[in-house]
């Protein structure tokens, strides 16, 4: 299979050593979440990530502006880079999903994006770029950054046609989830779930912990893009918050979001569903959900684990994708 296989991990405080097991197994990438409200810090677990491995590329994935001043990004991309040298690094950059919702605020332009992005690739370059009403440019000696024009690669995390309009202008790819972008040289897709073991029932409960989250997290894309009629039981899902006050409904939803099932979801989270979903899958299923994403445009899937034992689900996913 032509795709490229690589990993996403929620930034647990672990994930340094996920992106060393991932390496192992041959992984290509390790794109770390950046969502402050429920993960540590992004560049800190991406340079630890760095100081203990060699070979697997490292990134963000997405970075959201809203989240850092373009100077605090450039400056973590340029540490990144001194760890683990520009051929291994990529940048995803998006409008913002878990990084907004988790604080109360919907998704940023994608106006605001572009400009972002502009701004943060021209400091990687060495130049002087204009933010929020003044010139600022990366001061660094040496000793302190990379010499500058620093050159990565920027995926730009998108699905509809504005945040393809952008990718194609000022990125060198797409980031997708849950369904690749087409059209693009480097079109990577984000998928969840675990790969069963032969004859394993998927609503056992190590299934159920080890894709169950991705179960909560297609609620929930569900619930902000008004789809809750693609899921089986999203209305009744979505009745099950509306005891949690409005202002503080956006806390409960994202709880455990990417990383495990908190209360309102879990009593909707079964083995038909996950199957359902494809979700839980033996793995010709997975083989086949993959054969899927390539036709569809995909050049790269970025497999996110989750549940008490990430190394099994790293291994048993990289041996399904091999085939």
């Amino acid at each position: 299979m032509a795709l490229r296989t690589s990993c996403a991990f929620n930034t647990s405080l672990e994930s340094h050593e996920h992106a060393r097991i991932a390496e192992q197994l041959g992984y290509q990438r390790a794109w770390f979440f950046d969502s402050p409200a429920l993960y540590p810090d992004v560049w800190v677990q991406l340079c630890r990530a760095a100081e203990r491995t060699e070979r697997i590329g490292l990134g963000p994935g997405v970075m959201v502006p809203a989240l850092r001043h373009p100077m605090t990004n450039a400056a973590g991309i340029a540490t990144l880079v001194s760890l683990a040298g520009e051929d291994r690094v990529a940048v995803g950059v998006g409008s913002g999903f878990t990084g907004r919702l988790t604080l109360g605020k919907r998704p940023v332009p994608w106006s605001e994006v572009a400009e972002y992005i502009r701004v943060v690739r021209a400091l990687l370059r060495g130049e002087r770029a204009h933010w929020d009403g003044a010139v600022i440019e990366m001061l660094h000696r040496p000793g302190f950054a990379p010499p500058r024009p620093i050159d990565v690669p920027f995926l730009v995390g998108a699905q509809g046609d504005k945040g393809a309009t952008v990718a194609r202008e000022l990125g060198d790819g797409v980031f997708g989830a849950p369904q690749p972008v087409p059209g693009f040289d480097w079109s990577a897709v984000l998928t969840f779930g675990t790969v069963l073991a032969d004859g394993e029932d998927p609503g056992s409960p190590r299934a159920v912990e080890a894709a169950g989250h991705a179960a909560g997290v297609i609620f929930h894309f569900a619930l902000e893009f008004d789809r809750l009629e693609m899921i089986p039981d999203g209305r009744r899902w979505a009745a099950a918050y509306e005891e949690v006050p409005a202002e503080i409904r956006h806390l409960a939803v994202h709880d455990g979001h990417l990383s495990d099932i908190n209360e309102y979801d879990r009593p909707f989270i079964t083995g038909e569903l996950l199957t359902g979903l494809g979700l839980a899958l033996g793995p010709d299923g997975w083989r086949e959900k993959l054969a899927q994403f390539e036709e569809a445009g995909a050049t790269e899937v970025v497999y996110q684990p989750a549940g008490p034992d990430i190394a099994r689900e790293l291994e048993t996913f990289a041996e399904a994708a091999r085939g």
